[in-house]
């Protein structure tokens, strides 16, 4: 690394620049939390909770059965499952037979399934049983032998919250073909794998990414990736054993899988779950169990902060908290600190850098840049190194020139799964090449432009969806804004925002687009503006620009 970079002036001065590393794999990670505190609570699911020394029984009974299977090391483990325990034990349980574990959408269809399947090939899956029929079911067609084990929204809790539980029927329909998990693990309750051993170059997880910009591919995060990560989250935020965390992510998502389980496991503290995200449900478990972290999209934070029930002490229970996975307007965080006193700070990594690669400091606040109004993403973390490059050359940019981020660090993946051409496409010389424009200052900060695809091309000028956003967020009746280019006879592209309002707002086109008259270029100005009732997200909350272009 750079002899002192400019970054390391923002680290806070009590710790140290480049802590030792504690753990080489995931699991020992987990194995080392069972062993200091079994007793000590590891997952709270509404009025359920599970001990550590619960989830090391099941998840052992679990591996066995999977072996029994046949499922042999460096296969793939599926899990197409909500935030609910049975995620938790079926990726530990995964990693005890040597297994890899493929994270995946519940939400998927059929056809993206199916696509998922045939590129990961796993050699068991485990999901619900409304899951299993509408899309796992037919995805698996082509694949005959692949074992399914089905689990239940409603098992490890009594409370049936209707807000997230209620549209679940009350008994499960008949999944013929595939045996239940709590059977399965009861059947084997007692018996314990063969000891597995992983390095820190063992792949642990197949995430992928989410195919806003693409067909999604199988990103190949590394034990090493993972425990990594895990303790950057907890050195950097100064978190201890006494601080639980809120899963406000989806599980299967990078951030939930580092942010929320490997976190809680090096901590050997507890992760508070609901099935999936209801701002009312979140807000219930923050009075509840009183975590004291959480990351998620700014999307779910910006419903907390709208939901009528939210009042000013609701999040009194938080350390910190941070958003990552798009760029934040700093109207968006003003509001936010105005309404619950407390400053959302920003993290910024990708599926490939197993969570985080920047992280805003717990002691500072950010910077917003002066040239595009960005929030700043905060520093390179530790032992990692962030160089802006010419998209075009790869060259790299002076301070304060926008580029494209390259990342490397160890937190940055292996490849991608089956795919070299992409792998050596996207890494090259051990730096990760992002597709993201930032910048990059003088003191280290890192500034989020756009997506180099989501670039608009209006008459030669150059205009950054995000910029345009970041001036919507200023308008008090904006609740959500999304900016595109779209085909103009005229210009080549011209720029269309699509808005939603808070609940009893009322807003013209004329007087949203009078409002960024007042406050950028003309040539950035919106010169289509259409309103609707939600914006179109993926399930961990990024805004879907693609499906805004027609």
């Amino acid at each position: 690394m750079t002899a002192d970079p400019a970054w390391l002036r923002q680290y806070t001065p009590d710790r140290s620049t480049a802590p030792a590393i504690e753990h080489h794999d995931a699991l020992s990670m987990f194995r080392a939390a069972v062993a200091r505190a079994p007793d000590r609570p590891a997952i709270h699911y509404f009025d359920g909770t599970l001990s550590y020394a619960e989830l090391d029984a099941r998840s052992d009974a679990l591996a066995a059965a999977l072996i029994a299977d046949g499922v042999l090391h460096g296969d793939r483990v599926a899990l197409v499952l909500q935030n609910v325990p049975a995620f938790v034990v079926g990726l530990i349980a995964a990693w005890k037979a040597g297994a890899i574990a493929v994270s995946l959408n519940p939400m998927n269809r059929e056809r993206e399934l199916r696509l998922l399947f045939a590129d990961c090939t796993p050699k068991l899956v485990i999901t619900h049983p409304e899951t299993f029929i509408e899309a796992v079911q037919p995805a698996l067609a082509e694949h005959p032998t692949v074992h399914v084990l089905i689990t239940f929204a409603r098992d490890d809790q009594t409370r049936n919250d209707a807000r997230v539980l209620g549209a679940l029927p009350p008994q499960a329909p008949p999944c013929p073909g595939t045996r239940a998990l709590a059977e399965v693990i009861a059947r084997h309750r007692g018996q314990r794998p063969p000891p597995v051993r992983f390095s820190a170059d063992d792949i642990a997880l197949l995430v992928y990414t989410s195919g806003t910009t693409g067909l999604p591919k199988g990103a190949m995060n590394r034990h090493g990736n993972v425990a990594f990560t895990a303790q950057v989250y907890r050195d950097w935020i100064g978190l201890s054993e006494a601080d639980g965390v809120l899963g406000i992510a989806p599980l299967f998502h990078i951030t939930g899988l580092i942010g929320h389980v490997a976190l809680v496991f090096l901590l050997t503290a507890p992760l508070t779950l609901s099935y999936r995200f209801e701002p009312g449900v979140m807000l219930d478990a923050l009075a509840e169990r009183r975590p004291a972290f959480t990351i998620g999209a700014i999307t779910a934070l910006i419903a907390l902060m709208n939901h009528p029930s939210a009042q000013r002490d609701a999040l009194s229970s938080l350390k910190a908290i941070y958003s990552g996975g798009a760029p934040i307007a700093p109207a968006v965080v003003a509001a936010f600190e105005a309404k619950f006193g407390l400053y959302v700070r920003n993290a910024y990594g990708l599926t490939e850098t197993t969570s985080p690669a920047t992280i805003c400091p717990v002691h500072l606040r950010a910077p917003v840049d002066p040239a595009f109004g960005a929030l700043s993403v905060g520093v390179p973390t530790y032992r990692t190194e962030i160089r802006i490059v010419d998209a075009e050359t790869g060259a790299p940019v002076a301070d304060g020139e926008a580029g494209e981020i390259t990342i490397r660090g160890p937190q940055v993946v292996a490849g991608y799964w089956n795919r070299p051409d992409a792998t050596t496409d996207a890494i090259r010389d051990g730096w990760l090449h992002t597709g993201d424009i930032g910048v990059l200052d003088g003191d280290g900060w890192l500034y989020l432009v756009d997506r180099k695809k989501d670039m608009i091309n209006a008459a030669g000028y150059k205009v950054w969806p995000r910029e345009v956003e970041d001036v919507l967020y200023t308008h008090p009746a904006v609740r959500e804004a999304a900016v595109v280019g779209v085909p103009d006879a005229y210009r080549g592209e011209t720029v269309k925002a699509v808005l939603s309002l808070k609940a009893g707002a009322e807003l013209s086109a004329d007087a949203i687009i009078a409002h960024c008259r007042e406050r950028m270029a003309a040539y950035k100005v919106p010169r289509i503006v259409e309103f609707i009732p939600e914006l179109p997200k993926t399930v961990t909350g990024k805004i879907l620009r693609r499906e805004l272009r027609g």
